[in-house]
């Protein structure tokens, strides 16, 4: 293996990874088109609602909603247990424990952050685990969505 190919694994100086091992499977991880985002997305679709993806719900905020319904301002976010605490599945690292338990309450922090702006400019917020059953899910979304068009 060439310099170059080991450098490309190795944490850079200063890096949050604990090994280069992490490193690459923190690399390797999607913040978006995950199989319950799919899952979820493919049944709203199908009952014939549109939205749109991986996109801001208001254009000066930095988050961004998994799914979005801008007409009807409803936000759908589908949470990941790890990255988001969840209370049932949430199960924290034994490696570099101290950075991890302040990443994830930093990220709940901010979905509770998001979640008030967004109701303040008059957003219906809906958040859902990854290991929510997709149908529920979806019938959850299409009843908001139905209700806020009329």
């Amino acid at each position: 293996m060439a310099q170059e190919d080991v450098q490309q694994w190795l944490p850079p100086p200063g890096s949050w990874a604990s090994s280069a091992g992490n490193r690459r499977s923190m690399l390797g991880n999607r913040n978006k088109n995950t199989s319950p985002e799919l899952a979820i997305r493919s049944l709203v679709h199908a009952v014939g609602l549109r939205y749109r993806v991986a996109a801001k719900p208001l254009p000066e905020m930095r988050r961004t909603a998994d799914m979005v319904f801008r007409p009807v301002r409803v936000a759908v976010f589908i949470d990941g247990c790890f990255w988001h605490g969840c209370p049932e599945h949430f199960v924290p690292p034994k490696t570099n424990p101290g950075y991890w338990s302040e990443k994830i309450a930093r990220n709940v922090l901010r979905d509770r952050d998001t979640d008030r702006k967004l109701h303040e400019a008059n957003w219906t917020v809906l958040r859902f685990w990854e290991h929510q059953d997709p149908a529920i899910c979806a019938a959850e979304i299409v009843q908001t969505v139905l209700i806020r068009k009329r």
